[in-house]
């Protein structure tokens, strides 16, 4: 790796690294150069509360690796397949979220390669060798917009989310934590969408929660197409995971319809109904010829309710089919435009850029876990000003004067030394 990096410098040729090919917004997808592959990279080694983990490993392979020593990894993005370089990468975090944070939380070292061949090890609380700005942060739970900055980070933070711009991540020591003796888990229906929000309201103080996910009516609309069983007149529902199996939390909204596990083969079955819908999702669009157009917007907690208002009437406006879900724990939804025809498809792309500035206008983020890549990169400039890009572009050009890793990732295929 050292010998192929220090050659694309010296040739001037950009590289892009390749992690497992699970990302959501193009990063992996080469802009000219030299396409670098990470699936080599596979030492997985488990101990006490901690793995050291190549980036090639894949957050399945990690979990079932620490599984015998009673040990899991909190970071629980939907797809399992997804490689550690990857996520790490862009910061990804997924259902469990709610309790355990994003990917950066959980990372306590991590070795680097720099564009000019040099390796590096870099670990959780080494400052950064040179000044940085302090750029401003949203009000919210995650964020993967841009590079965090702000004066005395330390490197593990700068490389977390960075997308392949700044290094490439070759192994990291990654935190984990014992697996719970207990868990329940739930999918809850409601008549409707303030109903549940209510329930969410209500449930945010429970010290026990580790994961609260969201599904609109249309959602559940789609997946009776594979679970006949879920209730006729269910107009949302809310999927929860704590530890211990008390029920009490549940029982004034669990009514009949509800359902609840407490066995490790029946929770898989919920996480499995929680991860169809985005496969039914895409199933859908190949059979429409068109890409979906997905959200990954948040807001901070207080604003939840008022975005979650915000996409159903301007889409229910423009009568485009839609299904939102995802982690409304961190008020962060996922909505899914999912277009039929070419003015379909343009009138989403205008409604993602309207959600994306009224996402920030709450105090919220433009990217909360998947990164900006190359097709979201145009929205970084919603949420920064253009003196705040040129200070990450700073950064870049600190570890990459040539502007070769990553290229079009964050800042956009315009962007230049």
């Amino acid at each position: 790796m050292a010998a192929i990096l220090a050659r694309a410098s010296a040739e001037s040729t950009p590289v892009t690294i390749a992690g497992a090919g699970t990302g959501l917004t193009g990063g992996r997808v080469a802009e000219g150069g030299w396409s670098l592959s990470m699936e080599k990279f596979r030492r997985i080694k488990i101990l006490e509360g901690h793995a050291i983990a190549g980036a090639g490993v894949t957050l399945q392979e990690l979990q079932e690796a620490a599984a015998p020593s009673r040990q899991f990894y909190p970071p629980d993005p939907t797809e399992r397949t997804a490689s550690v370089g990857g996520s790490i990468a862009t910061n990804a975090s997924g259902s469990r979220s709610y309790r355990y944070g994003s990917t950066r939380r959980w990372v306590d070292g991590l070795r680097v390669g720099l564009i000019n061949g040099s390796i590096i090890e870099v670990r959780r609380g080494e400052p950064v060798d040179f000044d940085v700005p302090l750029l401003p942060a949203p009000n919210t739970t995650k964020n993967t917009a841009g590079y965090p900055l702000r004066p005395g980070m330390d490197w593990v933070d700068l490389f977390v989310g960075s997308e392949g711009t700044l290094g490439v991540i070759l192994e990291a020591d990654l935190r984990l934590e014992p697996t719970p003796d207990e868990l329940l888990s739930g999918v809850i229906f409601f008549a409707s969408d303030d109903a549940a929000l209510d329930a969410v309201d209500a449930w945010r103080g429970l010290d026990t929660l580790r994961m609260i996910e969201y599904f609109d009516g249309n959602s559940l609309r789609f997946l009776r197409g594979r679970y006949s069983e879920v209730p006729r007149n269910a107009a949302a529902a809310v999927l929860i995971e704590q530890i211990g199996e008390d029920t009490a939390p549940w029982e004034p909204y669990a009514e009949g319809d509800s359902w609840f596990a407490l066995t490790p083969t029946d929770r898989e079955r919920f996480r499995a109904f929680r991860h169809a819908l985005p496969e039914m999702v895409n199933d859908l669009m190949r059979r429409r010829g068109f890409l979906k157009l997905g959200s990954d917007f948040a807001v901070p907690i207080g604003r939840n309710r008022e975005m979650l208002r915000f996409y159903h009437h301007c889409l229910a406006a423009a009568r485009l089919d839609y299904v939102i879900f995802g982690h409304i724990g961190d008020a962060h939804v996922h909505v899914n435009i999912l277009p039929n025809s070419p003015e379909q498809f343009e009138a989403g792309k205008r409604l993602m850029l309207d959600f994306a500035r009224e996402a920030v206008s709450l105090g919220g983020t433009v990217s909360a876990e998947h990164g900006l890549g190359k097709r979201k990169s145009g929205l970084l400039s919603i949420q920064f000003t253009a003196a705040e890009i040129e200070s990450m572009k700073a950064v870049k050009r600190r570890l990459d004067p040539k502007w070769l890793l990553g290229r079009g990732n964050i800042f956009g295929t315009a962007a230049s030394t």
